[in-house]
């Protein structure tokens, strides 16, 4: 129903079915998914005192948006990177690119739905997502080629912002 009224992106995704992935290709609808968010849940929310109803929950629901994930990516729908930052500390926002790829996407694929897809979705795309002249000086660096190693990601050494660097390790 979201789909049909026109929204640009479902958050989540964890029961899509098959009638609402060919919809959402149809229509250009984005899926800003957070799969990693399952796999720290079932690993440190006991041992954070977390009431089991939230576990319980957590096991029936993540293993399938992660399949929904692999069925939206498969079928070519628009991705974005979702991270659900608020369930697990801040800085490991960057571990859902190993668990995107692992469910289906390409390192590139990944790659792009934090930066070029991702501003396609909030309408800043001729601003930002990519290097480019007269967009912002985003940038980030890491040692090695994510492409080879999607996990590089999760260890950024330079960041540059607005063409201020606030970080630089290399």
């Amino acid at each position: 129903m979201a789909v049909r009224a026109g929204v640009a992106s479902i958050e989540h995704g964890s029961f899509l079915d098959d009638e609402a992935i060919a919809l959402m290709k149809e229509h250009g609808t984005y899926l800003d998914a957070d799969i990693y968010n399952d796999e720290y849940i079932l690993s440190e929310y006991k041992r954070l005192g977390y009431p089991d109803k939230i576990i319980n929950k957590e096991k029936l629901v993540g293993q399938t948006q992660r399949e929904s994930f692999r069925k939206a990516v498969q079928a070519g729908v628009k991705i974005t990177f979702g991270t659900d930052a608020g369930v697990y500390p801040h800085g490991f926002n960057a571990r859902q690119f190993k668990w995107m790829v692992k469910y289906g996407a390409s390192p590139m694929q990944a790659i792009q739905a934090a930066t070029i897809n991702a501003a396609d979705l909030i309408g800043w795309k001729t601003k930002v997502g990519s290097v480019s002249a007269g967009k912002y000086a985003d940038i980030v660096a890491v040692e090695g080629n994510p492409l080879d190693d999607i996990s590089t990601l999760e260890r950024v050494k330079f960041v540059m912002k607005g063409g201020v660097v606030y970080k630089n390790i290399f």
